[in-house]
């Protein structure tokens, strides 16, 4: 090793989902939405001159801010956005976790929080969550740097009552409490109503998800006007351009269509529902998703077989080879059409497993 190779900041990468492009396959392990964005953003994006391209953006990226100022019915200056909720977690743990106390995050939970805290050389303790992946208040009681929650959280599903994130946010004054709510459409109840009564909670959501924008990447942030004056001048002393035109425009724009975006989650919703009965007659065991997923085992085939088998199949679902999780397959919900074939798949290959085995 070169004397120069000592001094480079080394981590562990976080490993994104698999992301194969062709046809016939079923891709389920990423979590997006199987529905296109809203009509206005398709209308937008064709109007679109490259013209417009050929100068900066706003940096303050105002019309998207003010859009979601109002239908959140906040102050613009409570809202923040940036390239993706990565964008919006990263820039938050460099602004708010300094005082070198751990910070504190479940130990099962999106796997990005481990990684920039060790990009950022934070210190982290990670609390087990019970046996049915639920958050034990009291782990995050006394002394630390910070908390951070995913609610709903992934990769479990689970999502935790308001009165437990306000009691941990409570708990916790001396501190930044960021709640990561990349999933909250599907049918939890947002934390944001907290934000006038702590100043020190963070709320943090994505376009990739409900609104069907992964590939836009926008993400966005809701706290008290210290918080988010204190992300724009870290953000400004990073990168003043983060957010580009296209997705300032097209952001605004499927954030003004409240009808359609309620539809659409409304569908999966029900999508949902109806694929968590046909897994469960079919022998599955998993939490009462609040998500666009469901993080499932089941009763005798091994999530790594399954898996295996789905993707000889072309059907994607997502693996994790992880302590306490490594017999559970994630499956983004799909069209409906999408997730009959995959219970179709699942039913055969069980029946035919079962055979195998001589059980009735």
């Amino acid at each position: 090793m070169t004397a120069w190779e000592d001094n480079i900041r080394k981590t562990v990468p976080y490993v994104p989902g698999e992301q194969p492009r062709f046809d016939g396959m079923i891709k389920l392990n990423t979590n997006e939405n199987p529905y296109p964005p809203a009509p206005g953003v398709a209308r937008a994006l064709k109007n679109m001159e490259a013209e417009q391209l050929k100068l900066y953006p706003d940096p303050g990226a105002g019309l998207l801010v003010d859009a979601l100022a109002e239908y959140y019915e906040l102050p613009s200056e409570q809202i923040f956005v940036g390239v993706g909720s990565d964008d919006v977690l990263a820039m938050s743990f460099l602004t708010f976790f300094n005082s070198g106390k751990p910070i504190v995050f479940p130990d099962i939970t999106y796997s990005f929080y481990e990684v920039w805290a060790s990009l950022f050389r934070i210190p982290f303790r990670c609390p087990k969550l019970d046996e049915d992946f639920h958050i034990r208040r009291e782990d995050y009681y006394g002394e630390n740097g910070g908390v951070v929650i995913a609610n709903p959280n992934a990769p479990t599903s689970v999502w935790e009552e308001t009165e437990l994130i306000e009691d941990i946010v409570r708990h916790n004054p001396g501190c930044v409490v960021i709640v990561d709510e990349a999933y909250i459409d599907f049918g939890g109840i947002s934390a944001r109503s907290l934000i006038d009564t702590y100043d020190n909670l963070l709320v943090v959501q994505t376009f990739s998800k409900s609104r069907s924008m992964a590939g836009l990447r926008i993400g966005f942030a809701m706290g008290s006007r210290k918080l988010i004056a204190a992300l724009n001048n870290v953000k400004y002393s990073f990168n003043s351009y983060t957010m580009n035109l296209p997705s300032i425009i097209l952001g605004t724009e499927a954030v003004k269509d409240k009808e359609y975006f309620i539809e659409t989650t409304r569908r999966v919703i029900r999508t949902r529902e109806n694929a968590k009965r046909s897994l469960r007659e079919l022998g599955f065991q998993f939490p009462d998703s609040r998500t666009n997923f469901i993080f499932a085992r089941h009763e005798r085939i091994p999530a790594k077989q399954l898996f295996a088998a789905l993707r000889e199949q072309n059907i994607f679902v997502r693996y994790f080879d992880r302590p306490r999780i490594d017999n559970y397959l994630r499956i983004s919900v799909g069209t409906d059409g999408q997730m009959e074939k995959l219970i179709g798949f699942l039913k055969a290959y069980i029946g035919s497993q079962t055979e195998g085995t001589g059980k009735g």
